[in-house]
């Protein structure tokens, strides 16, 4: 599967600790991704590889302050987004055609 892995901003930077976590989300992106942006990444894996993704950026992030989603893009369908933390309103209702 295909993913699209995006937080930048959304992992609240204030506070050293903010920061911390920040750098480390992107050391969990940089090990099983590819950098296309400064907090985009793209990720070609399997299910399990996806469930451990999801778990490791659960432990580092702090679901009260920060924000991960994971668009899953696969071909010939939908996209579909995953929301780790704070939980933000897309500004889009539906499915996201990209």
């Amino acid at each position: 599967m295909e993913l699209l892995v995006t937080y930048d901003y959304d992992v609240e930077t204030v506070t050293p600790a903010g920061q911390k976590r920040l750098r480390q989300v992107a050391k969990i992106c940089e090990g099983i991704g590819h950098r296309v942006q400064k907090s985009v990444f793209e990720v070609v894996c399997d299910a399990a590889q996806r469930l451990i993704l999801e778990s490791e950026l659960a432990k580092i992030i702090s679901p009260q302050t920060d924000s991960v989603r994971i668009y899953q893009l696969d071909r010939g369908s939908f996209a579909r987004a995953e929301h780790l933390g704070t939980a933000v309103e897309p500004p889009h209702h539906g499915a996201i055609i990209v």
